[in-house]
């Protein structure tokens, strides 16, 4: 009985999602875009929230969590 032969497990491949996305594809403008913009001029706040620890109380008493 014949067996699919492919890429061996063995090796590992690294790629990312850089190397997937053409040079002519129109996120690369997005991107470019995004970066230049100040999200603070429009109406964007930039926080800070902490990975670790229980919430603060106040997220408690307005039921966000």
């Amino acid at each position: 009985m014949q067996h699919i032969t492919g890429i061996s497990r063995q090796q590992l491949q690294i790629s990312s999602l850089e190397d997937k996305i053409t040079t002519d594809n129109p996120i690369r403008f997005i991107e470019a875009f995004v970066e230049i913009i100040s999200l603070e001029s429009v109406g964007f706040t930039i926080q800070t929230i902490k990975s670790e620890g229980r919430p603060s109380p106040a997220c408690w008493q307005a039921g966000t969590i």
